[in-house]
C-alpha cells in the first residue's frame, strides 16, 4: 500500500522533502500558508520591478554536491549563472576603498598593496581561503550515518577539514584583530554578517566558492528558483495546497504494540478541515511547530535550551527602489561609510550596504535598475511594538526610505527624481509573510559555539513526525534547506527499508 506524507510549508526544505519523497514512491501533499512557493526564498513585483528578498549568491551554482542536488530538484537546468569579478566593494572615510575581488590571487595582491603592514595576515587569509577551493565536506547522506568509508573520503580532504577545525572557533571580529590597519580591522567583519561571534569559516568558504565561480547569481532570482523546484515537485505527482495554513498537528496514541509513544496522524488547517497521512513533516517555523502546532507537549530540556539559549540570525530591513537609471557601471555590491549617520528605528548606522541587479535582465525594465539597501541585525521587538500603531509604523518606514534616498542622492545626484517605486520590508514583514520566529531570515545563527551543531529531526515521545529546514540545520541558506529535505527522506526510506533513489529530470 502506498504510504502517505503531509508536509507543512512549501519553502525550499518542504519542496525538497516533497520532491525526494515522490521520487521514492511516497504520496505527498504540501500545505502552505502563502499563495506562492519558496518561503523565505522569494521576490515580489512592484510596477514592473522585481525586488528580491533572499539570494545574494548561490553556493554550489556550478559544480559539486549541492549543484547535483539542485539538478535533482530541477532548479538549475537551463538557468544562466552570473559570476562577478567583485564580491563586494567597501568604501571608508578619507577615500579608503577595499575591493574584495573574487579571484583570490588578485585579492591578495590588491590587499598587499593597500595594507603592506598586514602582509603576513593577508597571506594567511588567502592561503586558508585557497584550501577551501579544493574538495568539499561529504553531504550525500546524514552526518549520523557517516561510516569508515565516509571518514576515508573526508581524509582525502584532510587539509580542508583541519583548516575548518582551526578556524571554526575563531570569530570574524577575533580574526580582524590580527590586522594592524584600523580600516581593515573595522571592515573585515562586514564581508558576510557583522554578527558578534560569527565564525570566520563561512567568509573563507564564500571567498573560495567565488574564486571557483561556484557562487553565482541564478538569473531570475529567488522566486524563479523556488518555482522551478515547485514544477519539479508537481511533475513528480505531488500536490500543493496554497492559502492553507496549518493550525495543529493531529496526534493519536500509538496502536502499535510496545511503542509507548504518540503518533502524528495528520494536520488541522485554520479553516477547521482535517487531513490525514501516515507521516507528518514540518518544514515550517520551528518554534510555531513545537510550541503551537504541537502545544508544547513533546519537548525536553535540550529542545527548550535551543529556544532559550541559541542565538538567532536577527532580522533585517530591506529598502528597495525601482530607479529609471542604469547602474551597470557601478559595483553590484557596495558598502560605504556615511558622512551623516542614518537612524534605523532605535539604532544609528554609520555604513550603508547598497546593491543593484543590472546583471540580470529579468529584474528591471531595460535601461532601469533595482537598487536595494539592506540593514542587518535589526531589533525585532522595536518594530513589533511599532506595528501595533499602524500609522506610526507606516510613517517610520517612510522616514527610513527618505533617509536612504537622501544618502543615495549625495552619492548619485539626481537619483531622487528617478525613483519610480519604493518598498520597505521590516522584521514584521518577514514574520507575517513566512511565520518565522522574530522575523529571522535563517533561523539559528552560526557562531563559534553553534557552528556544525544540528537539532534533532524528531521530537521525544512523538512518532511518525519529523522536522526539516533551517530550524534543524543551523546556518540555513539554500544549500542547507535543500540538503535538509534530502537527508530527511533518506532517514524515512531507511526506516521503511526502501533504497533511497534520487533522479535528475
Amino acid at each position: 500500500m502506498e504510504k502517505t506524507i503531509i508536509i507543512i510549508g512549501a519553502g525550499l526544505a518542504g519542496l525538497s522533502a516533497g520532491c525526494y519523497a515522490q521520487m521514492n514512491g511516497y504520496k505527498t501533499q504540501i500545505f502552505e500558508m502563502h499563495n506562492i512557493p519558496g518561503g523565505l526564498c522569494t521576490s515580489w513585483k512592484r510596477k514592473g520591478y522585481t525586488f528580491d528578498g533572499c539570494l545574494h549568491w548561490l553556493s554550489g551554482s556550478r559544480s559539486g554536491q549541492w549543484y547535483r542536488f539542485y539538478e535533482e530538484l530541477g532548479a538549475v537546468q537551463g538557468r544562466r549563472m552570473v559570476n562577478h569579478e567583485e564580491f563586494v566593494r567597501i568604501e571608508g572615510p578619507e577615500g579608503r576603498t577595499w575591493t574584495v575581488y573574487t579571484d583570490l590571487d588578485r585579492l591578495e595582491q590588491h590587499m598587499l598593496e593597500l595594507f603592506p603592514a598586514d602582509a603576513k595576515a593577508i597571506r594567511d587569509l588567502c592561503r586558508a581561503a585557497h584550501i577551501f577551493t579544493r574538495g568539499e565536506v561529504p553531504m550525500e547522506k546524514p552526518m549520523e550515518w557517516m561510516g569508515p568509508f565516509d571518514v576515508l573520503k573526508m581524509l582525502t580532504g584532510m587539509r580542508r577539514m583541519l583548516t575548518m577545525a582551526k578556524y571554526a572557533k575563531i570569530s570574524t571580529q577575533e580574526y580582524a584583530s590580527r590586522f594592524r590597519d584600523p580600516f581593515l580591522r573595522e571592515v573585515f567583519p562586514m564581508l558576510l554578517d557583522d554578527l558578534e561571534g560569527f565564525p570566520v569559516v563561512p567568509s573563507l568558504m564564500a571567498l573560495a566558492e567565488s574564486h571557483n565561480h561556484n557562487a553565482g547569481w541564478p538569473v531570475g532570482g529567488s522566486l524563479a528558483f523556488a518555482q522551478a523546484i515547485e514544477r519539479r515537485y508537481l511533475d513528480l505527482g505531488g500536490e500543493i495546497h496554497y492559502k492553507a495554513p496549518v493550525e495543529k498537528v493531529l496526534v493519536e496514541a500509538s496502536s502499535e504494540p510496545g511503542q509507548g509513544v504518540d503518533h502524528a496522524v495528520g494536520v488541522r488547517l485554520a479553516d477547521g478541515t482535517e487531513h490525514r497521512a501516515d507521516r507528518v513533516i514540518s518544514a515550517a517555523d520551528g518554534r510555531t511547530t513545537i510550541f503551537d502546532m504541537l502545544e508544547c507537549k513533546y519537548v525536553d530540556a535540550k529542545i527548550r535550551s535551543y529556544f532559550d539559549d541559541w542565538p538567532l540570525y536577527q532580522p533585517e530591513i530591506q529598502v528597495s527602489l525601482g530607479v529609471a537609471r542604469d547602474f551597470s557601471n557601478e559595483p553590484h555590491s557596495l558598502i560605504y561609510s556615511l558622512d551623516e549617520p542614518i537612524q534605523v528605528g532605535d539604532e544609528t548606522r554609520r555604513w550603508l550596504h547598497v546593491s543593484h541587479y543590472c546583471y540580470d535582465p529579468t529584474i528591471a525594465p531595460a535601461g532601469k535598475s533595482v537598487v536595494k539597501a539592506n540593514f542587518l541585525q535589526i531589533d525585532h521587538a522595536y518594530w513589533k511594538a511599532l506595528y501595533e500603531d499602524r500609522e506610526r509604523y507606516k510613517a517610520e518606514k517612510q522616514a527610513l526610505a527618505e533617509a536612504v534616498i537622501a544618502r543615495l542622492e549625495k552619492r548619485w545626484p539626481g537619483i531622487k527624481e528617478q525613483i519610480e517605486v519604493i518598498d520597505v520590508a521590516t522584521p514584521v514583514t518577514y514574520e507575517r509573510y513566512t511565520g518565522n520566529w522574530q522575523g529571522s531570515y535563517m533561523g539559528w545563527a552560526d557562531t563559534t559555539e553553534t557552528m556544525l551543531k544540528v537539532m534533532s529531526r524528531t521530537l521525544p515521545g512523538l512518532g511518525h513526525f519529523y522536522m526539516a529546514g533551517q530550524w534543524v540545520h543551523p546556518g540555513g541558506g539554500v544549500p542547507g534547506a535543500v540538503t535538509s529535505g534530502r537527508h530527511l527522506v533518506q532517514v524515512i526510506c531507511k526506516k521503511d527499508r526502501r533504497p533511497f533513489v534520487a533522479t535528475v529530470p
